[in-house]
């Protein structure tokens, strides 16, 4: 029984987020998620399996999780997850992979998307600032993904993006 609630993976869980681009509508989502958790389920390093989770936010971050005090993610089974996500790509068309956009909360449309060009663009132009809402899909804990996934820009690396 590897898969384990997301949830209840501890602070110092290796995690991995992967944005959605364009945002998954719900047969993407649940043809994401039906794939992700056959994976999981069976996800192991070296024989061992590894004791997993996943979730969903805001239908555009899959966020997968792994106890490392169980048993460590190897190189070779974290590529199999990276194949299995890259399968998913080819299939419907959603990017996962691709670490080029920045993500923001744009009220009261939800989550949006940028290069990060144009989310510099934007805070020049006065439509984002220090007090919007970014997501950073750079942290590698659980712990960090309860405390900075979603924090305001200027408290965050993103505010090297903004107009001065």
């Amino acid at each position: 029984m590897p898969l384990v609630p997301f949830e209840s993976l501890g602070d110092e869980s290796r995690v991995w987020v992967f944005a959605a681009e364009p945002a998954l509508d719900d047969d993407s989502a649940s043809a994401l998620l039906s794939i992700t958790d056959g994976f999981l389920a069976q996800w192991a390093a070296h024989g061992s399996p590894l004791t997993c989770g996943r979730e969903l936010r805001e239908g555009r971050f899959l966020v997968i999780g792994v106890d490392q005090n169980a048993a460590d993610a190897s190189g070779c089974s974290i590529d199999g997850l990276y194949r299995k996500l890259a399968d998913f790509e080819k299939e419907s068309g959603v990017s996962l992979l691709s670490r080029g956009n920045v993500y923001y909360r744009g009220e009261p449309d939800g989550v949006l998307s940028a290069s990060r060009e144009e989310f510099a663009t934007l805070s020049s132009s006065g439509a984002i600032g220090p007090d919007t809402i970014v997501f950073d899909t750079s942290i590698t804990s659980m712990g960090e993904l309860r405390e900075r996934f979603e924090l305001p820009a200027g408290g965050s690396w993103h505010r090297a993006l903004l107009a001065v």
